[in-house]
């Protein structure tokens, strides 16, 4: 009774969340279950619904696109893991440990305004450098060691894949800077003095205060990493099409295909499904596994 006495002296405040509690139902879950309903018929988004129980999900593993999709996608998601986790986070250490506060300003700054450009437009603009003929790459290339250091780059089989990967050098994204460096000024000028007296200086004090200080931002980028890979494929579609072959083809691409270009949305959901699922696998193992700044303390 105490507790619906005091629901209805604060109904006001209720009030005020159920505009919200709907939003939330409407965009966050029912788009999801109605992903996993439509997972398991056959359906062209237009006809009535065929229930096949899970031929979509057994015909996605014999499916060679989507299985040549996994290979391409665990080799970029690694590849973007170890340098958006590593690189950002030197960069923002060698900012932090700047004197001169007007220097920190302006490399703040300058990692800063390249997010004011589309990705979409820094995808064009790495088709132009990647461009075989005229590309300024291959110009490097070829004033360096001659025309046969000429590479095809986004036609080549061999040389597609590797393309996505040299796509964002240096590979210092202004968000994942702030968020560390956001980290590093959190530390307590009083652990910093500590470990100076100490001894710990330069890349020990990197390794044994600052860098288990951060690792609630490391954890949070390592999710958002982990998302932002396993739905990436705007540049694939962009670029290549998932060519050639299926040498640059990624899961949400497959997705993308088969939703909007061959109109098999049961099919495109099951896809959406198991991505949902590794991203969930993935989140969970992050956050059982990788501690958190303050489980050092």
């Amino acid at each position: 009774m105490t507790v619906l006495r005091e629901f209805w002296h604060k109904k006001h405040l209720y009030l005020f969340l159920i505009p919200t509690f709907t939003l939330l139902i409407i965009f966050s879950y029912y788009p999801p279950l109605f992903a996993i309903y439509n997972s398991f018929f056959q359906w062209n988004g237009f006809s009535a619904r065929v229930f096949i129980g899970i031929t979509n999900y057994v015909q996605l593993f014999q499916d060679a696109r989507f299985v040549g999709s996994i290979g391409n996608l665990l080799i970029l998601l690694g590849w973007s893991l170890a340098i958006g986790l590593s690189v950002p986070l030197i960069v923002a250490e060698l900012i932090f440990n700047l004197k001169s506060s007007k220097a920190s300003y302006f490399y703040r700054l300058m990692f800063i305004l390249p997010m004011v450009v589309p990705g979409l437009v820094g995808t064009f603009l790495w088709r132009f450098i990647l461009d075989p003929n005229v590309g300024l790459l291959n110009l490097i290339l070829e004033a360096i060691g001659g025309p046969e250091w000429r590479q095809p780059w986004l036609g080549g089989t061999r040389t597609a894949l590797i393309s996505f990967m040299i796509m964002g050098f240096p590979w210092v994204g202004g968000t994942s800077v702030l968020i560390y460096l956001a980290g590093l000024q959190g530390i307590s000028n009083e652990v910093i003095d500590a470990a100076s007296i100490d001894g710990a200086v330069g890349m020990t004090r990197f390794l044994r205060i600052d860098l288990p200080l951060v690792m609630g931002q490391v954890k949070l980028m390592l999710i958002l990493g982990v998302i932002g890979g396993l739905q990436a494929f705007t540049s694939q579609l962009v670029l290549t099409n998932g060519g050639p072959g299926y040498a640059t083809m990624m899961p949400g691409l497959v997705m993308y295909q088969e939703a909007f270009q061959y109109n098999r949305i049961g099919y495109a959901n099951a896809i959406g499904v198991i991505t949902f699922l590794v991203i969930l696998f993935f989140t969970f193992l992050n956050m059982k596994y990788v501690r958190s700044s303050a489980e050092y303390y």
